[in-house]
C-alpha cells in the first residue's frame, strides 16, 4: 500500500429519509412519498410552534413525542422482526409510521370536535376526514411496501390511537383542574412557564390566520392616518 493510500469506510445510507420502492410501479413510489409525511409533519410542527407560540401546539408536539419514545421502547421490548423480503434493518412491532400518524388523525380530530371553538359542524367532518384518510393511506402504504405486516401495522394504528385519547384527556385536565399548587392551577403554571417564550393560548377561539390578517388590516389603517396627517400638516 502505498503512502497515498489511505482507509475509506464503507459509506452508510441515513435510514430516517431512504425508501426502498418499485420504480416501476406508480402505487410504490406514491407509498414512498406517503413514507415521508411524519418527518414533514415534525418539520410542521417546529415552523408552527416557533412562528405561532400556542401553548396547544407545544403540548400535542410533546404528545406526538412522547408516543414516539413509546414506540421506540414497545419495538425493543416486542423485538419482532420487519417481514423477511423488506431491504432492512430494525423491529417491526409496532408500526412508527402507523402508530405517528395514529396519533396524528385522532388528536387533532378530538381538538377540532371537542376543544376548537370557532370551526363549523363541516369543517369538523372535513378536519376528521382528511386526517383519517391521510393516516389510512399512510398506514396502507407501509404494507404495500413490505416495510410491516398487516398485524405490525394494526398495533401502531391501535397504539397511537389509545395514547392520543390518553394525551388528549391529560391535557383536558391539566386545563380544567382547579386545584392549586403555590397560588396557581397545573394550567396557570403551565401558562407561567410558556410565558418565558411568549407562548399564547388563543388557537380554541380564535381563527389564527384570520386574525394576523386583520391585525395587518388594522396596522395598514393606522398607517394610512398617520400619512394623511402628515399630509394635511405639509
Amino acid at each position: 500500500m502505498s503512502s497515498n493510500d489511505h482507509f475509506e469506510p464503507p459509506l452508510a445510507s441515513l435510514g430516517l429519509t431512504h425508501v426502498y420502492y418499485n420504480p416501476d410501479d406508480p402505487v410504490s413510489l406514491v407509498s414512498a412519498w406517503l413514507a415521508l409525511v411524519p418527518q414533514a409533519l415534525v418539520i410542521s410542527y417546529t415552523a408552527l410552534i416557533w412562528g405561532q407560540r400556542e401553548v396547544e401546539l407545544i403540548l400535542m408536539f410533546a404528545g406526538q413525542l412522547g408516543c414516539e419514545a413509546v414506540n421506540w421502547a414497545l419495538k425493543r421490548l416486542i423485538k419482532e422482526a420487519r417481514p423477511t423480503q423488506m431491504h432492512g434493518n430494525g423491529y417491526g412491532m409496532p408500526s412508527s409510521h402507523a402508530q405517528f400518524v395514529a396519533f396524528f388523525s385522532v388528536y387533532i380530530t378530538l381538538w377540532a370536535f371537542f376543544r376548537c371553538g370557532y370551526l363549523s359542524s363541516l369543517k369538523r367532518i372535513a378536519v376528521a376526514l382528511l386526517s383519517f384518510s391521510g393516516a389510512t393511506a399512510i398506514s396502507l402504504s407501509r404494507i404495500y411496501l413490505s416495510y410491516h405486516t398487516p398485524r405490525q401495522v394494526l398495533a401502531g394504528v391501535l397504539a397511537g390511537t389509545a395514547l392520543a385519547v390518553s394525551w388528549f384527556c391529560t391535557t383536558s385536565y391539566v386545563r380544567q383542574c382547579k386545584v392549586k399548587i403555590a397560588e396557581r392551577t397545573p394550567w396557570q403554571w403551565m401558562l407561567w412557564v410558556g410565558s418565558l417564550i411568549y407562548a399564547k393560548d388563543m388557537c380554541l377561539d380564535v381563527d389564527l390566520v384570520e386574525h394576523g390578517y386583520d391585525l395587518w388590516k388594522a396596522s395598514q389603517g393606522e398607517v394610512e392616518v398617520q400619512k394623511n396627517g402628515k399630509n394635511k400638516v405639509n
